[in-house]
């Protein structure tokens, strides 16, 4: 899968004015699951800095109990703090993970800036082992750079 290739759905999804926001999240949730064979889910957190907490806003795949997270807790709770990228190939290795799946095998979490301030971050589960790459996390980067925009 060329994740190049993407870029011009998300930007269509994203450029919509009629459709809101929560709406255009989903549906690049959505886009990435379907197209990308190793993202089994994927969504949207936001962060809730007076609480502390990260909200699930948007999310295709399985639901998840994880609806809201505490900062420092389990991967995404994590960038909310460390305001970096955390590619986790296996997530046995990882002692501070929160299972959302017996199923996830490997996660990645992007933080998303607005303003030059983490206001949120993409997280992406998959089922394979190790299959993120630097090419998976600059493109989340942008995708995340691109949502930026209409928040």
């Amino acid at each position: 899968m060329e994740l190049q290739s993407l870029k011009p759905g998300i930007s269509e999804i994203l450029i919509h004015q009629a459709v809101a926001t929560e709406s255009k999240l989903t549906q690049v949730c959505e886009l990435l699951q379907e197209k990308v064979p190793y993202y089994d889910w994927v969504g949207f957190y936001f962060a809730n800095q007076a609480e502390k907490t990260l909200h699930l806003k948007a999310f295709a795949g399985e639901p998840t109990d994880h609806t809201v997270i505490p900062f420092g807790k389990g991967i995404c709770g994590q960038v909310a703090e460390s305001n970096a990228n955390f590619l986790v190939p296996d997530v046995k290795a990882q002692d501070n993970y929160i299972a959302c799946s017996i199923h996830v095998k490997a996660e990645i979490v992007i933080p998303l800036f607005k303003d030059g301030k983490n206001i949120g971050q993409i997280d992406i589960d998959s089922n394979t082992i190790d299959p993120f790459t630097e090419e998976d996390e600059l493109f989340l980067e942008w995708v995340n750079a691109e949502v930026a925009k209409i928040l």
